[in-house]
């Protein structure tokens, strides 16, 4: 079957209503929020070679970085390979991130037969670049292609979101926060936009965001 592709607002608010009429949880999350967010971005070399550039820094740090790297127009995998080790080292990139940008730029990755693909596949060529894990692939598949069934339960905000809205004792581990996004096919990502922006309130309530 043809995976759903999200392509505008109209299809998050489907997908928020078919959640809100068949879960408690999604219902009361859906009337705390203001929006939920649509957050489509780019897909391609750029768009992980950006995730790669933000993968445990600040989102300050993330952003200086990248912009040294757009400045230095490293946004294909041809200029990445001529930039070499010092090239990139320059504009901010650690050594492991040097070696994983690398890594990506020599896969070969063919972005727009990614599109076609079902998104078990996608996620499982892209985990297999060294310094893409699943969270990024997943990511990717949910925001670059806009599948509109992808779910990403190793996020820390989507368990404390769930934790919350479903009033568990603890924060859910991804093995089991993956069970429970079962129920939310075929909605997953509207259910994870929805998770995200119901955690964003919670947080501005605590006075945290």
């Amino acid at each position: 079957m043809e995976e759903r592709i999200i392509q505008g607002p109209d299809c998050v608010a489907e997908g928020a209503a078919w959640l809100a009429a068949r879960d408690a949880g999604m219902a009361r999350a859906a009337g705390l929020v203001d929006e939920i967010p649509l957050r489509l971005r780019a897909d391609g070399f750029e768009a992980l070679l950006n995730a790669i550039v933000s993968q445990q820094v600040s989102v300050a740090s993330a952003a200086a970085i990248w912009k040294r790297v757009v400045e230095a127009g490293l946004l294909t995998p041809e200029a990445v390979l001529a930039a070499g080790d010092e090239g990139l080292r320059g504009v901010g990139l650690s050594r492991p991130k040097v070696r994983y940008a690398q890594t990506l730029a020599n896969a070969g990755i063919d972005y727009a037969a990614l599109r076609q693909m079902p998104a078990s596949d996608v996620i499982r060529i892209l985990t297999s670049v060294t310094g893409i894990g699943v969270w990024t692939a997943e990511i990717y598949v949910m925001f670059s292609l806009g599948r509109a069934d992808v779910f990403a339960p190793g996020d820390l905000a989507l368990q404390e979101a769930a934790r919350g809205l479903y009033q568990l004792k603890e924060r859910p581990k991804e093995a089991a926060l993956r069970e429970m996004a079962q129920d939310w096919a075929p909605w997953r990502s509207v259910a994870a936009r929805l998770l995200w922006a119901y955690y964003r309130v919670e947080k501005q309530r605590e006075g945290i965001a």
